[in-house]
């Protein structure tokens, strides 16, 4: 690939994910979250309870990060920790109700962007923007 082409692929990378930030910013609003924890509560909604270190994981943050958002989500009432029934030494993050609100809420706009997306491709540009999508997330 050219130099040109390589600007324009970067610029455009750069185009689309300050859009998608843009995006997800104005969802987190009307809510009062941040997205960090939208994506947070998105995560344990999705993936069930978890523990700290997997969660931390998954958002790419360190654990103090995470503990501090832990707590203000749960001072705020939308997740729980609940003692590991596999290792009482440990915690699971849960949603509660008021938590699973607002992931049900997210995640319903996370559906309609991905709907929105897929409508401007036919059938076959769609299965490979899916496949260019997970192949680009298994390495970055």
């Amino acid at each position: 690939m050219t130099e040109e082409k390589l600007t324009q692929l970067s610029e455009t990378i750069i185009q689309f994910y300050e859009k998608l930030f843009s995006w997800e910013h104005g969802i987190s609003k009307n809510t009062g979250l941040s997205p960090q924890q939208n994506h947070t509560i998105e995560i344990v909604g999705s993936d069930g309870p978890l523990r700290m270190k997997p969660l931390a994981e998954k958002l790419s943050v360190t654990m103090g990060t995470l503990t501090v958002m832990i707590d203000r989500l749960e001072k705020t009432k939308y997740v729980c920790r609940q003692k590991d029934p596999k290792d009482g030494r440990g915690f699971n993050i849960m949603l509660t109700d008021k938590g699973e609100a607002v992931h049900k809420e997210h995640h319903a706009y996370h559906l309609k962007l991905a709907e929105d997306i897929i409508s401007l491709l036919n059938p076959k540009e769609a299965s490979g923007f899916l496949k260019t999508l997970r192949k680009i997330n298994r390495t970055i």
